[in-house]
């Protein structure tokens, strides 16, 4: 999921300025390159050609790279950085590919400088080896290290991607928003949250997962509003449950109660406070 909280330190100076009474200009090859305080070479975007009006730079075949803490590389068809503001905006077949393989694909991105702030009304994708997020609409704070998807959110994990069967897949769909903060290792989900995996199903109003520090594996599942589990003829229900993948416990709480099916065919319920 790290790919949603990519960081580009795209400082746009004005490498190249023009006057809004200086004719259009065009350029072939284009180049703009930033650098960080040490002098290194923090990014740079890349253009077959570049059409310059007033203080826009029009791009075709934009290939970018950042060279931060993890490098990324994004491409787009076409692009459009304002020189005066730093703002970049891509469209067409937007891909952003993390060092690590993890990879964001969307048809428009906009990222403002000064907030700190990528955003997208359109369809996303975010997909590595382990896992794959879908849904509309993104706003992400890099340097925050926080991101969201908007609505119609669905995420499928390899729980155990060693045993390469579909069965072990833990698929979560919510109508959103679904909130990533990697500082805290945590994604929560909103509204009508429904998570699958082999025969049991889980639904509740919020939910709450916490990774290990590498966002890879999950650590704890926290289900908060309207619960309902249902395994096989089995159903519980809580106000609130909490299931812990180390131990593999999950602890009712909140008015939980019991529907449990005998060897006979009858159901056996049982309350709690």
């Amino acid at each position: 999921m790290r790919i949603l909280l990519f960081l580009f330190f795209m400082v746009f100076n004005s490498y190249v300025t023009v006057s809004a009474q200086e004719p259009e200009q065009k350029f072939q090859g284009f180049n703009l390159q930033g650098y960080d305080r040490n002098g290194e070479t923090a990014w740079d975007v890349n253009g077959d050609t570049a059409d310059i009006v007033g203080q826009e730079i029009i791009l075709s075949n934009v290939d970018a790279n950042s060279f931060g803490e993890q490098k990324m590389n994004l491409t787009a068809k076409t692009g459009v950085v304002n020189q005066t503001s730093g703002q970049i905006h891509l469209e067409k077949d937007v891909v952003i590919t993390s060092e690590d393989g993890k990879q964001l694909t969307t048809d428009t991105l906009n990222w403002n400088r000064d907030e700190d702030l990528v955003t997208t009304e359109d369809d996303v994708m975010i997909t590595d080896e382990r896992m794959m997020a879908t849904g509309t609409g993104m706003r992400a704070r890099p340097g925050l290290k926080t991101a969201r998807i908007n609505e119609d959110v669905t995420v499928m994990i390899d729980t155990e991607p060693k045993l390469k069967e579909e069965s072990k897949r833990l698929t979560i769909t919510s109508d959103g928003p679904m909130e990533i903060d990697q500082a805290r290792a945590l994604a929560t989900f909103e509204d009508n949250v429904v998570a699958v995996q082999e025969d049991r199903t889980l639904k509740a109003d919020r939910m709450e997962i916490y990774f290990d520090t590498k966002m890879n594996q999950i650590d704890k599942m926290i289900c908060i509003g309207n619960v309902s589990i249902l395994q096989g003829g089995n159903q519980s229900f809580a106000q609130r449950a909490v299931y812990t993948a180390k131990e593999q416990k999950l602890v009712l709480t909140g008015r939980p109660k019991l529907i449990l099916l005998t060897e006979g065919g009858n159901l056996f319920a049982a309350s709690g406070n």
